[in-house]
């Protein structure tokens, strides 16, 4: 299929059965091959909803600059959209997430600030730090700070996965499993599928969300055991937007 431009090309993804993976009698067990979006990542669907609300209400006009600090992924997103809108972009990032992630951005457009890490580390220190450079540069003037982890508009940027999700199982989702972060994905969809119909049998739908565990001290003792989110929530103190009585099921790995 062709489309007019790239930000056409964001969603839309495959279905897939399993089918060599499940045990034997099984339910249908489908999974949504995110990584078909334009850079890979689901990211997209958020940094396209992300940019089009700042756009509507005005605090992003033409010529403007987006601002976010991030490991890769969101900024990847954001600066494919942005460029293809005609904005600049520029990324907080540090030296301790990978140079290939680093190159993705700066080939879509992105201009980075590297905040020096301790090690190659994720640490509170390093992401605070990130925080406020991106706080500061966002202070000049035209500029647009995304937020990634407290923008609520990104949720909207889900709701077209639940609808998808919803057609291309024929309209029926019994039950639907996902790991999270912030949840924003994980609340887009539940919010499109919540008042869909469903079979008389089955009065509630499953759901579950896997989050990664908290740890209780606020700096990794090795750099690959962390992730920024997990430093994000668990020493930073994060809001998910999502409340666990809202799910069938939530589970730490």
């Amino acid at each position: 299929m062709s489309v007019g431009n790239v930000l056409q090309a964001i969603g839309n993804t495959p279905l897939v059965q399993l089918r060599e993976v499940v045990p034997p009698g099984s339910a249908r067990v489908l999974v949504k091959l995110e990584g078909a979006n334009p850079t890979g990542s689901m990211k997209d669907r958020w940094a396209w909803a992300v940019i089009e609300r700042a756009e509507a209400d005005g605090r992003l006009s033409p010529g403007g600059t987006v601002v976010e600090y991030t490991g890769g992924n969101t900024g990847a997103s954001l600066a494919m959209v942005c460029t293809a809108k005609g904005y600049r972009t520029r990324l907080v990032t540090s030296d301790a997430f990978s140079q290939e992630k680093r190159d993705h951005m700066e080939a879509l457009g992105a201009e980075l600030t590297i905040v020096p890490s301790e090690g190659g580390l994720t640490t509170e220190k390093l992401i605070r730090e990130m925080i406020r450079v991106a706080d500061q540069i966002s202070d000049e003037p035209g500029s647009f700070y995304s937020d990634q982890l407290n923008n609520v508009a990104g949720i909207a940027g889900y709701f077209p996965l639940g609808e998808e999700i919803w057609k291309q199982t024929g309209e029926r989702v019994d039950a639907f499993v996902q790991s999270v972060g912030t949840a924003q994905s994980l609340r887009g969809v539940m919010e499109a599928m919540r008042f869909k119909p469903f079979p008389q049998s089955k009065p509630k739908k499953w759901l579950a969300a896997w989050q990664e565990r908290r740890r209780s001290s606020p700096a990794p003792p090795r750099g690959p055991m962390w992730s920024p989110r997990s430093v994000l929530r668990g020493a930073l103190g994060l809001r998910p937007r999502w409340s666990h009585s809202w799910s069938t099921r939530v589970s730490s790995i």
